[in-house]
């Protein structure tokens, strides 16, 4: 041994002698419990064996040959699996756990009671889902499937087959519903068939998911590419195209005749509906509120928008007029986008730019990159302006903000950056990849979250980049304030449709008034709303929820609060629910409940930060 080796291991010795001994509580308090982290990975295997699509997003290609089986026997076999786990989940003592161990337990809890919330809403007895049905996910998913040898592409084709059986079980579920009188609402219905009529005039070579066979593996075996690519081609030829038709012929000719109107949308309109949309409402935004205390809120908050975008309106075209702000931003061909072209260079610019400016503001920041991509046409018709694609966990595919660039002349310019940077920087992508990548948290955590939390967090962010210095003028606030109204607008409209009896074109209606989002998107997010109660009012709770507690943590430190500190304790542990997050920052801020709020000093933007690369 050398001498310096010699000493550093005296001078070890000396101070673990010194130390003060550790107490059993102490130990136990440091130790975590085995048991729990068993059940969180029993859990989260047996829900990677029973979502396998979710499996494959997640990088895990153990069941990548399957799809979900969604027969009632299965969904039995699924509630019994999770009704053991939230059972042995509530059985550990909270005060044995380590605080991190209690906030692993309150996460499990709340993932597991949610998805039992969901099997017994049994929306696929009554959804059809022109947005994210089975006619758009299915052909997403080359998006979420990596080759990388041949026996991807075997798994691949295995996968391609099963959308047969698949189907036949939406079906067999629409009809069970059909029989038990929960029936879709007519306008989505109606759209979704059109989508599959397009479908049927595609030629089989031209389908999505035939895309990976085009792509030349150098690597591969001799003959395997012209194989896959054949295969591919008789998949959709001899399966999918004909599953799908099943489909669409039995919308039309079964379901479409006895569809709800759309003056009757709402859950709360079937059978046992309200006390469902109760339990979705929960389940998505892990809090005790009712359909009335968060219209009420939602009501509040719209008002709260109209007065800033009236203010600014005066500002930036001398009026404070809501009706005439909206038709300058709506009607004037200047505000809307002239190519798709130009919609994605602006969505690429400004990723880059909210990039330069992340260090600035936060402490943990993701390795992982944003990627920016154009939305498929078969899915963009009626689809949603932007959504975010996750990364998968083993780093073989970047997260990916996905643009919808067709009918450019529709597309408002002042909406582009507080999309961008809702799906992507500083919102989605940072959140969800510093999540993937935290060290020492059962998987579930880094994968799976409340609602509330996440899109609490895009909605969070888009203010935030106001902060950061990254709107680039006061037309792109307007668009900031008009997406504020949007989330605000969808606690009225939600609970509006699905517990106060609301028709389609008064939520269409209600959402014309009071933002500044095109007609079309409007009435695709109506749409939306209707085929996935409750989910639309995570989005203002819990932004709401994160601004309260950002300013009672100023209220504490004053001048000395820092943006990096209190979003790294906002993201350190995940998606977790409200609940949790809110007992994890006033700790970690010494906070002991609401207070007002105290100005504090935002970091300065960077001159790189306020203008798009």
């Amino acid at each position: 041994m050398s001498v310096r080796a010699l000493v550093s291991a005296l001078l070890v010795a000396v101070s673990i002698a010194l130390a003060p001994p550790v107490t059993a509580a102490q130990a136990a308090e440091a130790a975590p419990d085995t048991a729990l982290a068993a059940l969180c990975e029993r859990y989260w295997q047996g829900t990677l064996a029973a979502e396998p699509q979710s499996a494959t997003q997640a990088g895990d290609k153990r069941y990548d040959d399957r799809l979900e089986d969604l027969s009632q026997a299965a969904q039995a076999r699924e509630k019994t699996r999770l009704q053991q786990v939230l059972a042995s989940a509530r059985a550990f003592d909270e005060a044995k756990l380590t605080a991190a161990d209690r906030v692993t337990r309150g996460a499990l809890v709340e993932q597991v009671s949610g998805r039992l919330a969901v099997i017994d809403a049994d929306l696929d007895a009554w959804v059809v889902d022109p947005l994210d049905g089975p006619q758009n996910t299915l052909l997403n998913l080359p998006d979420i499937t990596t080759f990388t040898a041949v026996a991807d592409m075997n798994h691949y084709i295995a996968r391609l087959k099963a959308i047969g059986p698949y189907m036949d079980q939406r079906i067999a579920n629409l009809r069970r519903g059909l029989a038990q009188g929960r029936v879709a609402c007519r306008t989505p219905v109606a759209k979704t068939i059109e989508e599959l009529d397009a479908l049927e005039r595609k030629p089989f070579d031209d389908w999505t998911v035939t895309s990976p066979s085009r792509v030349e593996h150098a690597d591969w075996p001799m003959g395997s590419s012209m194989a896959f690519q054949l295969q591919t081609s008789n998949a959709v030829g001899d399966v999918i195209q004909p599953a799908f038709m099943r489909y669409r012929d039995f919308l039309r000719d079964e379901l479409l005749p006895k569809a709800r109107p759309d003056t009757k949308p709402g859950l709360s309109l079937l059978p046992g509906g309200l006390e469902t949309y109760r339990a979705l409402l929960r389940r998505h935004t892990s809090l005790e509120k009712t359909p009335d205390e968060i219209h009420a809120t939602g009501l509040a908050a719209v008002a709260d928008v109209r007065a800033r975008l009236s203010k600014l309106g005066l500002k930036v075209f001398g009026t404070a007029d809501i009706p005439t702000i909206q038709r300058k931003l709506r009607s004037d061909p200047a505000m809307h986008f002239s190519s798709s072209a130009e919609i994605e260079a602006k969505a690429r610019q400004t990723l880059a730019a909210a990039q330069v400016a992340v260090p600035r503001y936060f402490g943990i920041q993701p390795r992982t990159p944003c990627v920016v991509r154009v939305m498929g046409e078969h899915e963009a018709k009626n689809g949603l302006i932007g959504y975010y694609q996750e990364l998968a966990l083993d780093g073989s595919r970047p997260g990916t903000y996905v643009i919808n660039t067709t009918l450019p002349l529709t597309r408002p310019r002042y909406e582009a950056q507080a999309l961008a940077f809702h799906e992507s920087v500083p919102g989605h992508h940072l959140q969800i990849a510093i999540a993937a990548e935290l060290k020492g948290l059962p998987t579930f955590r880094r994968t799976e979250g409340v609602t509330a939390f996440v899109e609490g967090w895009g909605l969070y962010s888009e203010r935030l980049a106001d902060e950061m210095g990254l709107y680039t003028s006061d037309i792109d606030r307007m668009g900031m304030l008009s997406f504020d109204a949007w989330r605000a607008c969808r606690l009225v409209v939600d609970t509006g449709i699905h517990a106060k009896g609301w028709t389609r074109q008064q939520a269409i209606d209600y959402m014309v008034a009071n933002t500044v989002l095109a007609q079309n998107n409007i009435e695709n997010e109506v749409d939306r709303y209707i085929t996935w109660p409750g989910q639309a009012c995570a989005y203002k709770l819990g932004q709401l929820e994160i601004l309260a507690l950002r300013e009672e943590v100023k209220a504490k430190l004053g001048a000395k609060f820092d943006y990096k500190a209190f979003h790294d304790a906002v993201l350190r542990n995940g998606a977790v629910p409200l609940p949790v997050l809110r007992r994890e920052v006033e700790s970690t801020f010494g906070v002991t409940g609401p207070a007002a709020a105290a100005p504090a000093t935002a970091p300065k933007p960077a001159a790189a930060a306020t203008k798009p690369h």
